[in-house]
């Protein structure tokens, strides 16, 4: 199989969808890598480093998507490249469709087959390929959480951890998952007061139990949930349903109630944002203010660490890219329940329910298709 790589042309998105490591296993296995120039540059990895691992540079992405069988990518496509994929072609990125009616419409009218990152699941009911960009995620919350809380960015101006005679900021976590406990332990390691709400009990039991007093737990209820965020200096949004646009948590009316200056970090932009007031920000332009409150809502924050982003996500798709690639995404997909989960399009069709049900687009059985397909 051909397998290519484009540059990423999202705004300040730094990370690229093969390393050099990927690229030399996917050689090593019989296929043929072909890599846009400059691609990896943004995660420090040169054209040299692929070559040296087998892979082909070209020029132009337009010769990578015209050439490869399999396209592998980080961010989901844009316009510009929805138009350069075609029918039987094998995309494998996240493509996060629930709140993104118009890239769903140009991959279904593309014809190509669409394996999205953040629907592939593991036996333990995980998500394996979003979980090393959630974990690099919620230990960046508090960190940029900080930096808007400056009063240079329009902040509060209030420190993490307080001084001696000075508490420290307040911070309300909302998600228990994997984004949500990685942004508590970072926090509470700043020194902030942190609470985790989360409607799990199981959930909170096991953060209680293995955090050994970390930061705190409350159950998400609507009463909780409005007396801590009005209490806080900052909130981090964390809340994810696999597929599907998240949940919107904190309405705009609340925001009255929240201290002046207050941030609010949105982890869950890439799926709509859970917080109504929420619109998708880049590196760029990270920060803006609604109703005196300030709003991160960086849409790529792993970008920002792009090498340790890239090497952690490289090693998590770099066995599902294998099977797809020695196998063919019919048989792949066919011996892997799992990596089924993550088809989302194939031949003009949705196959992902949750997709379907936030667009109204109907949908048919992804086992069905790859039946009809084989």
């Amino acid at each position: 199989m051909k397998i290519g790589c484009p540059k990423e042309i999202k705004p300040q998105e730094f990370r690229v969808g093969m390393t050099p490591n990927a690229a030399r296993e996917a050689v090593a296995n019989g296929h043929e890598v072909i890599i846009e120039t400059r691609a990896g540059t943004g995660a420090g990895f040169e054209d040299s480093d692929y070559v040296n691992a087998g892979a082909r540079i070209v020029d132009t992405a337009a010769e990578v998507f015209a050439t490869a069988d399999m396209i592998v990518k980080v961010k989901e496509p844009q316009a510009v490249e929805r138009k350069m994929l075609r029918e039987n072609q094998l995309l494998f990125t996240y493509l996060h469709l629930a709140p993104d009616p118009e890239q769903t419409h140009d991959l279904l009218a593309s014809g190509a087959t669409c394996i999205a990152y953040e629907t592939v699941t593991d036996r333990n009911g995980g998500l394996p390929l979003l979980a090393p960009m959630s974990e690099v995620a919620g230990k960046l919350a508090p960190q940029v959480g900080a930096w808007t809380l400056q009063k240079a960015n329009g902040g509060r101006g209030v420190l993490m951890g307080g001084v001696p005679g000075v508490g420290p900021a307040k911070v309300v976590v909302i998600g228990g998952g994997v984004v949500g406990t990685h942004a508590a332990r970072v926090a509470a390691g700043m020194g902030a007061d942190v609470t985790v709400l989360d409607m799990s009990l199981p959930r909170l039991r096991y953060l209680d139990d293995s955090m050994r007093g970390e930061f705190k737990t409350a159950y998400a209820s609507k009463g909780n949930t409005a007396e801590l965020v009005a209490q806080a200096d900052m909130v981090i949004g964390a809340v994810l349903v696999p597929g599907a646009a998240a949940p919107k948590l904190i309405s705009r009316a609340q925001l009255s109630t929240m201290k002046p200056g207050a941030a609010l970090v949105d982890v869950a932009i890439d799926q709509g944002g859970c917080f109504e007031t929420s619109r998708a920000t880049t590196h760029a332009d990270p920060i803006y203010e609604v109703d005196g409150i300030m709003h991160y809502c960086v849409a790529n924050m792993p970008g920002a660490v792009a090498r340790t982003s890239t090497i952690a996500l490289g090693n998590a798709t770099m066995p599902f890219m294998l099977a797809l690639a020695n196998k063919g995404w019919q048989q792949a997909c066919a011996d892997d329940p799992h990596l089924l989960a993550g088809l989302n399009v194939h031949a003009g069709k949705l196959t992902y329910y949750a997709v379907g049900e936030a667009l109204g687009i109907d949908v048919v059985s992804p086992n069905l298709v790859v039946k009809q397909a084989a």
